[in-house]
């Protein structure tokens, strides 16, 4: 039997992918990284032991601060928006599961994630609870070795076949928040980190309108108020070397072209121009089509229909026909207009 390291967090996914493992005949051994959520060691151990799966068990609370959190808190003081889980798949996460499955002697990594792997190459899965933008800052190297059992399912499916197996948690409920910000007060948990900016001014139009409590509550496309006529305010940009919020109305906060550096290639790195599908946030429903053009320092995204609110330190993440093929840090918007020029095909 081939060896297999899964990451086991503890869930009714990593759950079921280690027993779809099993069953496909593979010897499976789990990897808990204990990042210091309330209640997911015990679940994780009970779950393991009810699976009969060899179990490991890795502190990795000092990595999560240094890696993860760490950039997580300099971007918000920065005014970036950094998607948390992102940062910490490729540098913490399947990194252990890479480093364990090498102890291990074990030539593939799986995780829980909905999306699929098929040749070296990463795709989205079902539309209902695709997590290929989750997994899009990944190396080539651990894509390679990554097997990933939920792919082509729907987590409703996941759900019956935990509970046919009789897994203990499988009625256990989807954890919706970043791991280390469980309330979801991303704000307060800013503020116990380190020190934060205070109050400062809101501008619509070149003109002050008010007054905000701190940059760090705030991320673009946020509403912040209205107009004296009633008019919706949202913020589009952010400030901290003034400290100020840029608000906007809402047909202004859109954006037709995103430029984007620290590109992450899933594929050779192209070097013509060429049609893609890109998503700048974890949504099933803002993913346009678009030309994407490489240049020195990244890539230059053209949309069809304009993104909403694309925020500075964001991910854009580029499919060519369902494929991942690569992703970057947005560097900047504006809401230039696609003026469709020529380009190639992947």
């Amino acid at each position: 039997m081939e060896k297999i390291a899964l990451g086991f967090s503890g869930g009714v996914d990593s759950a079921v992918a280690a027993k779809r493992l099993m069953d496909a005949g593979y010897s499976v051994v789990g990897l808990f990284l204990d990042v210091g959520v309330h209640g997911a060691r015990e679940d994780a151990i009970r779950t393991a032991a009810y699976l009969n799966l060899p179990l490991e068990i890795w502190d990795r609370r000092d990595e999560l601060s240094r890696l993860v959190c760490q950039p997580f808190i300099e971007g918000y003081l920065q005014g970036r928006t950094l998607n948390p889980c992102l940062l910490c798949n490729p540098v913490m996460k399947l990194r252990a599961l890479t480093e364990y499955a090498d102890e291990m002697g074990a030539p593939w990594i799986a995780t829980g994630h909905y999306a699929v792997v098929k040749d070296g190459a990463l795709y989205a899965g079902r539309p209902q609870n695709d997590q290929s933008y989750q997994l899009c800052r990944i190396t080539n190297e651990q894509l390679n070795r990554l097997i990933l059992p939920l792919g082509a399912v729907e987590k409703r499916q996941v759900r019956t076949e935990a509970k046919a197996a009789g897994i203990p948690i499988a009625c256990k409920p989807d954890s919706m928040d970043i791991c280390f910000v469980p309330d979801h007060d991303y704000a307060a948990w800013l503020e116990r980190q380190a020190p934060m900016p205070g109050a400062g001014d809101a501008v619509y139009n070149g003109t002050v309108v008010g007054r905000h409590g701190g940059i760090h509550h705030f991320t673009v496309g946020q509403r912040w108020g209205e107009t004296e006529n009633g008019r919706r305010l949202y913020v589009t940009a952010i400030h901290p070397e003034t400290n100020r919020l840029e608000l906007a109305l809402w047909e202004d906060t859109f954006a037709a072209e995103v430029r984007a550096t620290a590109m992450n290639w899933l594929v050779p790195a192209p070097k013509a121009p060429f049609r893609a599908q890109v998503r700048v946030r974890h949504t099933r429903w803002e993913m346009p089509n678009c030309d994407v053009t490489p240049t020195a320092s990244g890539v230059i995204i053209r949309a069809d229909s304009p993104f909403r609110a694309p925020a500075r330190g964001q991910t854009a993440a580029i499919y060519v026909d369902g494929q991942v093929v690569g992703a970057g840090e947005i560097a900047s918007a504006s809401p230039g207009l696609n003026e469709g020029k020529e380009h190639s095909h992947l």
